[in-house]
């Protein structure tokens, strides 16, 4: 990937959000943001830009939305 495309995909807004997910026994799982996902030009993929990477959990990706105030 160039650098060219490389910086195009970060300037726009991510199409989904990376979360890492623990489930938690008897309880709702707990939902830390990790990262943003971007879809390639051609529509055949994804850029996935983490900023941690879990080391337990697993990895679920969400469609962006607006935050609700």
């Amino acid at each position: 990937m160039s650098d060219n495309n490389k910086s195009e995909s970060t300037t726009k807004t991510p199409s989904h959000v990376a979360y890492q997910v623990r489930d938690r026994e008897g309880q709702k799982g707990f939902w830390t943001r990790i990262g943003s996902v971007w879809p390639h030009a051609d529509g055949k993929g994804f850029n996935v830009q983490l900023e941690v990477v879990p080391l337990d959990g697993r990895i679920t990706l969400r469609v962006a939305t607006e935050k609700k105030e």
